[in-house]
């Protein structure tokens, strides 16, 4: 990304003292006003503790609870300055516990998920079509399945309105065993360039003016609402012991906040409300004139 952008990004390598609720090391990468990304971040992360955090067990309630674990990942927010490339975030994500006299539990996590503030139909066929064919090696109902995960994660309850055009998502996955699982958290990861780069490198020259700025500042607000109302800012963050540093790091740079704003009906602001922020079978829709 600095090659694609041109510009460097800073670094922060941290380590969490050994003893303490959480402890570990890893290496934040963030760039902020540079000529593609207004502000990018990747965050790669080594954890272990003594005990799983709640927001860990959710899914297997007594089984492990109180266990000692260990987490690793990859994660990044990548906020473009044109408001013709639309954001996009991916994480993959694998978490052993140790329950005492047991084996070792391990499950992998992850996804991405494509937010545009103007719509394209070839963009989003494109992303979900790499997605699609990410998935398809380990089995036809995987990227079906991780797809509807993502529509339904990735929606903000209170509005009844999506966050984005989704892509996949998938938590507690543990079918197959370690090697399965291991490949189709890669599979994810490496899908994430060809996804996404095409579709930076179509639109990342488009001319824009006021009007847009304005519109991507208020739909990147809907961004940080979700964030803080149901992702990081309460159960995977703040409640696991995590970095307040990575909360903010995927925070979007300039945000307009305002409850009950609606673009001009009939506007192209208005076409990405009635046209793509419902689920819509994207892949499935691969070939049609855009």
């Amino acid at each position: 990304m600095e090659e694609e952008g041109g510009d460097a990004f800073l670094r922060d390598a941290w380590q969490r003292p050994s003893g303490g609720r959480l402890e570990g090391d890893g290496i934040s990468r963030l760039v902020e006003g540079g000529t593609l990304l207004e502000r990018g971040g990747c965050g790669f992360s080594h954890v272990k503790g003594a005990a799983l955090p709640p927001s860990a067990t959710q899914h297997r309630g007594a089984e492990l609870a109180g266990a000692p674990f260990e987490a690793m990942g990859v994660s990044l927010v990548f906020h473009p300055k044109n408001p013709y490339v639309p954001t996009v975030h991916m994480n993959v994500r694998m978490l052993a516990a140790m329950p005492a006299g047991k084996a070792p539990v391990v499950w992998f996590g992850g996804g991405m998920d494509l937010t545009p503030y103007y719509g394209f139909e070839a963009d989003a066929r494109h992303f979900h079509v790499v997605n699609r064919d990410a998935l398809a090696p380990f089995g036809a109902d995987k990227y079906p399945r991780f797809k509807r995960w993502c529509d339904e994660y990735f929606f903000l309850k209170h509005r009844d309105e999506p966050r984005g055009i989704g892509g996949v998502f998938f938590d507690d996955f543990a079918e197959g065993g370690f090697d399965a699982g291991f490949a189709l958290m890669r599979a994810v990861g490496d899908a994430f360039l060809p996804a996404w780069l095409p579709i930076a490198r179509l639109r990342r020259a488009t001319a824009y003016g006021e009007r847009e700025r304005d519109f991507q500042a208020y739909r990147r607000g809907r961004y940080v609402e979700f964030n803080l109302v149901y992702d990081r800012g309460t159960l995977f963050g703040l409640q696991s012991g995590g970095r307040t540093e990575s909360i903010l790091m995927s925070m979007p740079p300039v945000v307009t906040w305002r409850y009950d704003w609606r673009p001009e009906p009939g506007s192209p602001e208005a076409r990405l409300y009635s046209e793509f922020l419902r689920p819509r079978d994207w892949a499935a829709e691969e070939g049609a004139a855009s």
